[in-house]
């Protein structure tokens, strides 16, 4: 996740340089560099549970699965990032023919925090929206169980459910995944949801 701290204006190709030698992964968004703000334990935790499953599943299949190691480019609008969770099917289109940056992923997980919610879900989204490869957004929380699963239609538009307590599963429809909440949450100890939390309030 990239925190807002903003360098000088740079090209793609100083960018890649220098993310070649740093020691620390960082984000390029319209010519600046933003660095990634450490994940927490909750953070780690979850997007290993999300890939873990996803790759258990897609054993045998023509898909792969990768971690925030892989970088991401946007084509349409120049941004570099690092999805928590990638999933890519048929073969890898890689920038360059270099095996660092993916161009065509088919679903992208992101982990939220406080720091960068607001982002992934609007700035970040619109970004990923260009990417024509893409079929499925899904956006985790790591304060409560909240997953929202967003699914492109054949219009165009991005169609939003959510899942909020631990029985709950969403299949991922473009790698014909079943993605159990249970197993997304396990060994947080995270127990309780966004319903129970605003019922909670409203008392």
């Amino acid at each position: 996740m990239a925190q807002a701290q903003k360098q000088l204006r740079y090209t793609p190709e100083e960018y890649l340089a220098i993310e070649c030698d740093a020691p620390t992964k960082s984000e390029y968004v319209n010519g600046e560099i933003f660095a990634m703000a450490g994940a927490s334990l909750v953070h780690t935790i979850i997007a290993g549970n999300v890939a873990g499953e996803l790759r258990q599943q897609l054993k045998g299949r023509p898909c792969t699965t990768h971690s925030n190691d892989m970088r991401v480019k946007v084509g349409p609008t120049g941004m570099y990032t690092y999805p928590d969770v990638v999933v890519v099917c048929g073969a890898a289109k890689l920038e360059d023919g270099k095996a660092d940056t993916l161009l065509n992923p088919t679903v992208i997980v992101e982990v939220l925090s406080q720091s960068t919610e607001a982002y992934d879900r609007g700035a970040k989204f619109a970004h990923y929206r260009r990417l024509e490869s893409l079929r499925e957004y899904l956006l985790v929380a790591q304060d409560a169980v909240h997953v929202e699963h967003y699914v492109r239609q054949a219009d165009g538009r991005w169609l939003l459910s959510e899942a909020n307590r631990l029985d709950d599963a969403i299949h991922i429809l473009a790698i014909d995944c079943r993605l159990a909440i249970a197993e997304v949450y396990d060994k947080t100890g995270i127990q309780t949801n966004i319903q129970t939390d605003i019922q909670a309030e409203s008392k």
